[in-house]
């Protein structure tokens, strides 16, 4: 939670005043302000800093941060995180190996996670860069009813990438 000022800490001399009822009170001195919201019981709270004068609301500060601790919670919860799965691959790749990389690639997607399928060249087979390259091409037309394409196929050095998301 950002730092919000309480009563003292408030530095402005005049402040625009909202009741805790919410009706505007108008501009008023920090010290009127302050005694109006001993009078009242509560704290005065500075919500909004950054206007002149800034606006400060009589409330009850320990209920009005746990309130915005509650909604950021909250936040946290139905924020998503996007992960990014990785599948390696060899252009020698055998069939059977083929199908558990996609079966897995598929649940990966399924879950909303993105997928960087990376294809590593080693030794000789940077001869025959086509074969990499047909494999990719056969994944991408595999996967084409699922899955869209998030970042073309890519080639640096030894390796072919390719980032694939969820429709």
């Amino acid at each position: 939670m950002k730092e919000v000022r309480v009563n003292q800490q408030i530095r402005a001399s005049v402040v625009r005043l909202i009741s805790s009822e919410g009706e505007q009170l108008g501009i008023v001195s920090r010290q009127q302000a302050l005694q109006k919201a001993e009078e009242a019981g509560l704290d005065l709270v500075e919500v909004a800093h950054q206007t002149n004068p800034p606006v400060c609301r009589i409330m009850d500060f320990s209920k009005y941060k746990y309130e915005q601790e509650k909604r950021e919670r909250e936040m946290r919860k139905h924020r998503k995180s996007s992960h990014i799965k990785e599948i390696r691959l060899r252009p020698s790749i055998d069939e059977h190996d083929y199908q558990i990389k996609m079966r897995h690639l598929r649940e990966f997607l399924e879950k909303g996670e993105k997928v960087r399928v990376r294809l590593l060249f080693r030794g000789r087979e940077m001869v025959h860069q086509e074969v990499g390259r047909a494999l990719i091409e056969r994944l991408m037309k595999e996967t084409e009813q699922f899955a869209k394409v998030d970042k073309l196929p890519q080639q640096v050095g030894r390796m072919i990438t390719l980032v694939l998301a969820s429709k």
